[in-house]
């Protein structure tokens, strides 16, 4: 029996916080934008080149919501035409680890969807 189970309390602030974490992480591109700009701050154009099938809208939003939810600044650089680089916050790093098992778990869940497919192929055969 986990802590969860019997602790309903307990129970509920873990789905408040998994709650409160996914919609400030959730959607198809917000992660994928998060993983192009570890490497260091990036301009519009880069960013759109390093996730493959998102489009200048879906990124603008994206870009504009992460900096609301802190994630990200949108820094102008003066000159003539001004630039616009995007950089991650200090606190959208704290979710550098998160990242890191997420898609290692999501790579050893691809080879397990795998394993499972050809396994039932095979004993449809």
């Amino acid at each position: 029996m986990s802590e969860n189970e019997r602790n309903p309390e307990k129970c509920k602030a873990t789905m408040e916080g998994v709650r409160d974490a996914l919609y400030a992480i959730s959607g198809k591109w917000r992660m994928m934008v998060m993983v192009a700009m570890l490497g260091g701050a990036n301009r519009f154009n880069e960013i759109e080149r390093a996730i493959d099938g998102i489009t200048p809208k879906v990124l603008s939003k994206e870009l504009k919501d992460m900096e609301l939810n802190g994630f990200l600044q949108r820094v102008e650089i003066a000159g003539n035409p001004t630039q616009v680089i995007y950089e991650l916050t200090p606190y959208s790093k704290s979710l550098s680890e998160i990242v890191n098992l997420l898609g290692a778990w999501g790579s050893r869940h691809r080879k397990h969807v795998m394993e499972m497919s050809k396994e039932l192929n095979a004993a449809k055969a």
